[in-house]
């Protein structure tokens, strides 16, 4: 007792029955105030449960002053003479001298706290305590929604600190937030984990709160570039352009934002040579997060002469962003130049405190100034947010100059067709791809050649190219609609003959829906090859369209032999499909007809230079493409030309397994064990969850609902793909299950579980395939 120590006896009513000297001096109680009251009384806390036992470990007591002081307890049952609890002799002394790890959780760099398993706080460290404002000693014992205020974040808080008591599994809780000492709201990163005592029981929670505002801002900024992707040059029109940059950046990066344009950018006269030392710029757009914008200075549409010693000279006369802060003498001059020019809004301008001027820069040419200020925001511009203005005003000036070259334009088609054709091609693995289009330099104008990669299930990819009769805008209206429906229908994956039946069904509606004049205009020729690099075999089907020429990994070149069928549009005539094996390796060269036909040219003679010309050297599909148009095309070519060429790639027999499934319910068990087991060998344990419910649903649903033979496959490519065929040609489709049904959630949960799912006809019946990502790092 006289080292901080104390004794307690407490009966099995949790009664007090006695009280030690001891227990007096570390509470302020003595024994006739203390025995007979229940012990609760004397807790700073309820304890989690009903039993005294709970008192073990650090436990915030009620001193006689009503203070809180924390005490380490234990408590040892005592039994009577029938083995029956009989009460409890609880001890109590003062926690000793920190150790090194109690010094590391006090003097941690970051928020650290240690809570019971009914959230109230038991210790808080020197970082925490300094957060909420307040010491540790007037936190200790409080419940913790008595300690901040009632908001989402708090409740989210507290929810995450009581599922962590219940399940004894850690947590992280990401907030964005204030807290009562910090002045501003910051990201936060907390992690709770429980602890436990020898018993393994969960005793208390702690915590560690990361200040991860820095990180935080650095998502923002790439989230900010990413929808500066999306959401700008949405059109071709300068104005509208400037007015997406404006509406992003306010009010996210800026309380205040401009767009000034050189006049020439609006005009068609060229552009000058060199800046002046005062500067004239249009406002085009601004915005603010005051409606009504009264900060603005300027109106839209007016000009305004930017004097020299101004940010937005500055910016455009240097090439880079300029920053400015409250407290420069130019910065202070230029808002009194502001205030003097429009002293209505003086009292919004008032509180300026940070300005970035950043030029409006495309290819080497400046079309103008975006200016972002901040008012309400606390936060000074720095570094950080000069690189993101910059690269936000790249991109954003890269669309004004497209809209301001198209404005210039847009009497040719010129514009429409490379809108229409791929800017870039998608990503598979099937095949390498490079191509070329160069459309026509003669005066009857831009024709409607096109062509496109289009990745299917089971690793499988489409090469397609395509040529609408005809010239000028119609063709090119027309052809846009074809591509767009070739890859419709190339997501029903149908085969190339059946395909190309639906796209001639396509061209003789839209023929018989136009006018009689226009009619001519919608013949349109048309090759669609689909490759498979598991069984190494192209299909492929011609509607008109010349076949294509192929070179074997042995250096040596040919065309395919082929039916060309009849043209688009013709309609009643079959097509022909054509299937052919090819070495990995090989090149396919999709073409368009102007590469080969002109009318001074002989069409037997153009296809021997290109199949020469496919056998030259060349490091690169990209190299090789430039060498086939240089050897076969004439100097001026007449009519458009599309080259698409593509390096045939293979599965190895490492990345495919496939099982022949006997079509009995009782297999389902060893399909799904196959499938685990060929996953452990690919290093795809992670991915076994998903699978083996993939495997299981459709396997039975092909079991139960389909035909024989019955087969399971996998693939590993760039995503694991799944894929059960069967003899049915029957197709599963998705429903919504009653509450009460025994059945019909499986394709449902496939659908939620995966990337994306179908099914495909085969010649044999149909395949049912399913996508997931691989998991990171494999």
């Amino acid at each position: 007792m006289e080292h901080g120590s104390a004794a307690v006896i407490v009966d099995a009513r949790g009664m007090v029955t006695g009280w030690s000297e001891g227990a007096r001096q570390l509470t302020g109680y003595a024994a006739e105030e203390a025995v007979g009251r229940p012990v609760r009384e004397f807790l700073a806390a309820e304890p989690p449960g009903e039993e005294v036992a709970a008192l073990n470990g650090v436990v915030g007591i009620r001193h006689r002053d009503g203070s809180s002081v924390a005490l380490l307890l234990r408590a040892c049952p005592v039994l009577d003479g029938d083995g029956q609890s009989g009460g409890w002799v609880i001890t109590a002394e003062r926690p000793g001298e920190p150790t090194l790890a109690g010094k590391a959780f006090q003097q941690a760099s970051m928020a650290m706290s240690v809570f019971d398993t009914r959230q109230h706080y038991l210790r808080v460290n020197d970082v925490a305590s300094r957060v909420m404002g307040v010491p540790e000693e007037a936190l200790r014992g409080r419940f913790f929604s008595e300690t901040v205020e009632d908001a989402v974040h708090s409740r989210g808080f507290l929810a995450h600190l009581r599922q962590v008591a219940e399940t004894g599994r850690p947590a992280r809780y990401e907030s964005y937030t204030g807290a009562p000492a910090v002045n501003r709201d910051h990201a936060w990163t907390t992690e709770m984990w429980p602890l436990r005592d020898d018993s393994g029981e969960v005793r208390a929670v702690a915590l560690a709160a990361f200040d991860s505002s820095a990180q935080y801002w650095a998502r923002e900024r790439l989230a900010l570039l990413n929808e500066a992707a999306a959401s700008i040059g949405t059109t071709l029109d300068v104005v509208r352009t400037a007015e997406e940059l404006v509406e992003l950046l306010v009010p996210r990066y800026a309380d205040f934002a401009s767009v000034d344009l050189l006049d020439w950018v609006l005009g068609a006269e060229e552009r000058p040579a060199l800046l002046e030392d005062d500067i004239v710029l249009r406002r085009v757009a601004h915005g603010s997060v005051t409606e009504g914008t009264p900060e603005a200075a300027v109106h839209v549409g007016d000009a305004d002469v930017y004097p020299a010693f101004s940010p937005p000279a500055k910016a455009l006369r240097a090439g880079r962003a300029v920053v400015s802060q409250a407290g420069e003498p130019e910065f202070m001059r230029w808002v009194a130049e502001r205030n003097a020019r429009a002293p209505a809004g003086r009292p919004q301008r008032r509180g300026v405190h940070s300005m970035v001027a950043v030029p409006l820069r495309a290819r080497g040419t400046t079309l103008g100034v975006a200016v972002g200020v901040r008012i309400a925001n606390p936060d000074d511009y720095g570094d950080d947010d000069a690189v993101l203005a910059e690269e936000l005003a790249s991109r954003a000036a890269v669309c004004i100059d497209n809209a301001r070259r198209f404005c210039r334009e847009r009497t040719t088609a010129l514009a429409l067709q490379n809108s229409l054709l791929p800017k870039g091609l998608p990503g598979q693995a099937a095949v390498e791809v490079a191509h070329r289009y160069l459309p026509s330099g003669a005066l009857v104008g831009i024709g409607g050649d096109w062509f496109d990669v289009i990745p299917l299930s089971g690793s499988r990819v489409a090469l397609v190219v395509g040529d609408v009769v005809g010239h000028g805008i119609p063709s090119t209206a027309t052809m846009g609609r074809l591509c767009t429906a070739v890859r419709t229908l190339a997501d029903v994956d149908l085969p190339p003959d059946e395909l190309l039946t639906h796209l001639d069904d396509l061209v003789t509606h839209l023929a018989s829906d136009d006018r009689g004049d226009e009619v001519a205009e919608l013949g349109a020729t048309c090759l669609y090859a689909v490759y498979d690099p598991v069984s190494r075999r192209l299909n492929l089907a011609a509607a008109g369209h010349p076949g294509p020429a192929l070179l074997l990994p042995d250096g040596t070149a040919r065309l395919v032999e082929m039916t060309a069928g009849p043209p688009l549009g013709v309609g009643g005539l079959p097509f022909e499909a054509t299937e052919l094996e090819v070495p990995e390796g090989a090149v396919v060269a999709l073409y368009t007809d102007g590469l080969i036909e002109d009318r001074d040219r002989d069409v037997d003679h153009a296809t021997a230079e290109l199949c020469r010309a496919l056998t030259a050297p060349a490091d690169t599909l990209e190299t090789l493409c430039d060498t086939v148009l240089k050897a076969v095309l004439p100097e001026e070519p007449s009519d458009d030309v599309a080259l698409l060429l593509a390096r045939t790639r293979a599965l190895g027999a490492d990345q495919v397994a496939t099982w022949d499934i006997t079509p009995d319910p009782e297999r389902v068990a060893a399909a799904r064990q196959a499938a685990t087991e060929q996953l452990s060998v690919w290093g795809l344990d992670e991915a076994a969850f998903v699978t083996e419910l993939v495997v299981s649903e459709l396997v039975t649903n092909a079991i139960r609902y389909g035909a024989p033979p019955v087969q399971l496959r996998l693939i590993r490519d760039r995503t694991l793909i799944c894929e059960v065929s069967d003899g049915s040609s029957t197709s599963p489709h998705l429903r919504r299950a009653h509450a009460f049904d025994e059945g019909g959630r499986g394709l449902l949960l496939v659908a939620q579980l995966t990337h994306r799912w179908g099914s495909r006809q085969t010649d044999r019946g149909k395949t049912i395939w399913a996508e997931q990502p691989l998991p990171p790092g494999c």
